[in-house]
């Protein structure tokens, strides 16, 4: 018999605050107060280190969305340094909220780590970094959360005997992840976190779901199949420059998914008795007698 804990429920601030931590801390402050979420999350990139050449030398893919004249620029302009990061935990914790961040890349993972944040995140592009994978295995004590966005079973099943052979696993918080934005429904596949608990629930310490669909009605659903971490992309207006906004949800769409989250752990219960009190008066007045 399943037991459902109470969702967790993270924003994903990402690179949504367009370089500019102003709004990083607008965010910040209403994810933690209007929204309520859990945490919210950030990235962290090293450009140079992440690219190639070519591809920092390249023009942005989608020049309406470019925030530099090269992709290299482009990336620049949107990352914020170590110092930065330092700030955006303070905020956070000053709002009463979880900081986190995903990293890209092996630099990144060490600057990250010296904040100690509660917990890390791999987005589907890098968890076969294996080099990175291992060095936080060895070095960083808090809980791992890692996507499963375009990635093969095989490279699941290493990904998890990495952490095993670490004896990580138990700090490893899997998500079921389709890498589009944004995804249709056809392709959230939502029956993949039911796979994911058969194969990895009892080697791992949590699955969670991370979505780039549109509405939040989905969510609901990856949280009654078992996904305890629902995690999904947070802009205050879909409208902005960048790839990411519009598969993002608005601060009053992340506001009624974790109102709709909380409702639904409420009502995943059984009947205490056979009548609940709230029924009794029902039943005296409507209920049918045989007398």
């Amino acid at each position: 018999m399943r037991v459902y804990k109470k969702p967790f429920v993270i924003a994903e601030i990402g690179c949504n605050h367009m370089g500019d931590m102003n709004i990083a801390k607008d965010m910040i402050e209403t994810a933690a107060h209007f929204c309520k979420v859990d945490a919210v999350k950030f990235q962290k990139r090293c450009p140079k280190e992440l690219l190639t050449e070519e591809q920092y030398n390249s023009p942005h893919p989608n020049p309406q969305n470019a925030y530099g004249e090269t992709y290299g620029a482009h990336r620049e302009f949107l990352e914020f340094d170590a110092d930065q990061h330092k700030q955006l935990k303070m905020w956070c914790e000053e709002a009463g909220i979880i900081y986190s961040t995903s990293v890209w890349d092996l630099t990144s993972a060490k600057e990250i780590t010296e904040l100690a944040p509660q917990f890390i995140k791999i987005p589907s592009a890098c968890n076969t970094n294996y080099q990175m994978l291992q060095w936080l295995c060895e070095n960083y004590k808090g809980e791992i959360q890692l996507s499963f966005g375009m990635t093969t079973r095989a490279e699941e099943e290493q990904i998890v005997s990495l952490f095993e052979r670490f004896n990580r696993a138990k700090d490893l918080v899997l998500y079921n992840c389709t890498s589009g934005y944004p995804v249709p429904f056809k392709d959230v596949c939502l029956l993949e976190i039911t796979r994911m608990i058969d194969q990895y629930g009892g080697r791992v310490k949590s699955i969670g779901f991370s979505g780039h669909h549109l509405g939040i009605a989905v969510d609901i659903a990856a949280y009654t199949l078992g996904a305890e971490y629902i995690e999904r992309h947070y802009t205050l207006d879909r409208t902005w420059k960048g790839t990411d906004h519009a598969a993002s949800l608005e601060p009053d769409g992340i506001r009624k998914l974790v109102r709709n989250l909380n409702g639904t752990f409420e009502a995943l219960t059984f009947k205490t008795e056979e009548i609940l009190p709230i029924e009794m008066e029902q039943r005296d007045k409507l209920k049918y007698s045989n007398r």
